[in-house]
């Protein structure tokens, strides 16, 4: 197998099947290390039959130690790599199809309480306009429950600060109106009004939120800059908690599931649902930790 067939087959997955290029760099690295192993057992990637497999799953599993979810993981890139390979002519059936994936471990999501968030953002540094964007930036994911990748994506003309209404586009390219709050709103503006135009100085570029090479940010970036303000004040947190609060604040005041549903992006209700398994969780700590005795 040629590595110009890999790289057919990643670009097939963005274009054709609309798969993210995070998807597309995990399936790289799952189909690589297929056929490593296949090389090393002098078998043919592209033939391998549904036990030789198992017998590869198997070898990741003892030798690399990975848990349930990294398995499910490979079974997904295999499966997408043997279509491919069955629409190019090469294979006649699917080998990963009847491959059980192992059941994932539901885990519910870590949430802030409101204060805690509320902290958290005051304490960004606003005087200088690297702070006043990441409150404006933070502020926003806050607010509308974005993904890391959605706030990289906006663009200048994707907002509509007026209105409080941002225009996202979420997994597989999907298109969807994303509402936020009056802090969002005052902070925005903020940056929007002093600290971007510095940012990004004679650079002509339509990102929102700008790097300090006058770039749009990246999600490395923002990590980076979240996992900073944390330390800082001696929090443990990571950025998706932002989002997981968010869904988890919206059920609390009374939204629906299925308007939390489209305000998350999400494709499936039931994703949705574990937020209300969070919110039983904490009445249930709240119970134990006030209740009288």
């Amino acid at each position: 197998m040629s590595d110009r067939e890999i790289k057919s087959f990643l670009a097939s997955l963005q274009m054709v099947e609309g798969r993210s290029k995070l998807t597309a760099e995990t399936y790289r690295f799952e189909i690589n290390s297929l056929k490593r192993w296949a090389e090393e057992e002098e078998l043919d990637i592209k033939a391998l039959s549904q036990n030789e497999l198992v017998e590869y799953l198997e070898w990741r599993r003892k030798t690399q130690n990975i848990d349930s979810r990294s398995i499910a993981k490979a079974i997904s890139a295999l499966r997408s790599w043997y279509n491919f390979l069955i629409a190019e002519g090469m294979r006649e059936e699917n080998p990963a199809n009847a491959l059980e994936a192992p059941k994932k471990p539901k885990r519910l999501p870590s949430v802030h309480s409101r204060q805690t968030v509320d902290t958290l953002l005051a304490s960004i540094d606003t005087d200088n306009d690297y702070g006043l964007r990441d409150r404006a930036l933070f502020e926003l994911i806050y607010s509308s429950g974005l993904r890391v990748s959605e706030a990289v994506g906006l663009n200048m003309d994707d907002l509509y600060i007026d209105d409080g209404i941002a225009r996202v586009f979420g997994k597989g390219k999907k298109e969807r109106l994303s509402l936020f709050g009056e802090a969002a709103q005052l902070w925005l503006r903020k940056y929007l009004s002093e600290a971007r135009p510095r940012l990004v100085g004679k650079r002509r570029s339509e990102a929102l939120f700008i790097s300090r090479l006058g770039k749009r940010i990246s999600r490395k970036g923002i990590w980076k800059n979240y996992a900073m303000l944390t330390r800082q004040i001696g929090m443990s947190s990571k950025l998706h908690t932002l989002r997981h609060s968010f869904a988890t604040e919206m059920l609390a005041g009374g939204a629906d599931l299925r308007s939390v549903q489209e305000l998350m992006g999400h494709a499936d209700l039931a994703t949705t649902q574990i937020y209300t398994h969070v919110n039983n969780s904490q009445l249930r700590e709240n119970h134990d930790k006030y209740m009288p005795v």
